[in-house]
């Protein structure tokens, strides 16, 4: 992360929560630890949702113009 108050970029949460998932998956953390990594996990996965929403925004709207050049909308990967 550039900043503190600033969210992560999607890579750097994905990234993240690899970590985490690795961590979580050896069973070496104790308790308060676990639910510590979980926790920011769960933080995690909203960054990275969020910025899938809109990526997939933006494709939708780049695929609004038709060959034929009429507006139409289309879900990704149609």
């Amino acid at each position: 992360m550039s900043e503190s108050t600033q969210s992560p970029s999607f890579e750097e949460a994905y990234q993240k929560l690899q970590t985490l998932v690795t961590q979580m998956e050896k069973g070496d953390l104790s308790l308060e630890q676990s639910l510590k990594a979980f926790e920011e996990g769960v933080s995690m996965t909203k960054v990275c949702q969020e910025a899938l929403s809109a990526a997939d925004l933006k494709v939708e709207q780049l695929m609004k113009i038709s060959n034929e050049g009429k507006v139409e909308s289309k879900k990704f990967g149609e």
